[in-house]
């Protein structure tokens, strides 16, 4: 199990890390040889300057922490794993609270979205960063959940605050390059999500068993977060989906049915999700590579 677990970590590096490491001045450079299957896909990319998004100041962060992590098949929720010395959780507090705002692009403000039985054993984030971050309640589902951070946002931040990024605290890895290029994005746009090219093969079943077809996969994108909205088209949104009880997967779901447009953010292949143990080992050697190994 240790060596398939050792080869699906270099196989994964292997393909993520001929990404680009460029600055967001050479954005339409994302993509190297191995995915030239995606230069259709390219006037998608981020081109905002890296000084149209040198400041967070009307930028809020709901931060979902309030998974189970069923999958992942640990004693505990999967954001409180340990991953690389600290929490899962800790990199994306760590990113929002303290290295953004060292580079001059603090958000306006941080909500933790968490369960009650958990949040005393965060008390100690609201107490260092005071007036910067703040708890909220998880919802029965996501929607409820990012619905809930949203109304804590606005109430602790009023009109200061003018977008709303979402972000799942199972994706430790996102960068400060990708967050500054998709909240550029949304400034632009109204909306925005990072995505990246899908290189599997997607194939569509009708009863589980046999294939209906194979669904081009030159038009499809796998989507990540942060996602960044208006907060004024999220809010509307939310009324609208309980008014007309629409059926919405993600926040960006929500812009998409009203008929507003949502821009594809080009990110990285690195910003994995943790769902299983084995994410687990790609991320901490993710992060060796980044920073150097612990050992």
């Amino acid at each position: 199990m240790r060596v398939f677990i050792l080869l699906s970590t270099i196989i994964y590096l292997a393909t993520s890390f001929t990404l680009h490491q460029s600055s967001s001045t050479s954005s339409t450079a994302f993509l190297t040889k191995s995915h030239h299957a995606a230069s259709s896909k390219t006037k998608l990319l981020s081109s905002a300057s890296e000084s149209s998004a040198s400041s967070m100041e009307d930028v809020g962060f709901v931060l979902l922490a309030g998974g189970t992590g069923s999958r992942m098949k640990a004693n505990m929720p999967k954001q409180f794993l340990t991953l690389r010395g600290v929490p899962v959780l800790h990199h994306s507090l760590k990113l929002f609270l303290e290295t953004l705002p060292a580079e001059g692009r603090g958000p306006n403000m941080v909500v933790l979205v968490m369960d009650p039985k958990y949040q005393p054993e965060y008390q100690e984030w609201i107490d260092k960063y005071d007036g910067k971050i703040a708890f909220a309640n998880p919802g029965v589902e996501r929607q409820g959940s990012v619905e809930n951070g949203l109304n804590k946002l606005v109430e602790l931040a009023g009109e200061s605050c003018k977008y709303v990024a979402v972000h799942d605290s199972a994706r430790p890895l996102v960068s400060v390059e990708e967050i500054t290029n998709v909240v550029s994005d949304a400034r632009e746009h109204g909306a925005a999500v990072l995505g990246v090219p899908c290189k599997a093969t997607i194939k569509e079943s009708d009863d589980g068993v046999l294939v209906a077809r194979t669904i081009p996969r030159a038009k499809l994108w796998e989507v990540h977060t942060p996602q960044v909205i208006q907060i004024s088209t999220l809010q509307e949104g939310f009324q609208r989906v309980e008014e007309e009880n629409w059926e919405v997967t993600d926040d960006v779901s929500i812009v998409e049915n009203m008929g507003e447009p949502v821009k594809l953010t080009l990110g990285e292949y690195t910003n994995l999700k943790i769902t299983t143990p084995e994410d687990m080992e790609v991320a901490e050697a993710i992060l060796d590579e980044r920073y150097g190994s612990k050992e």
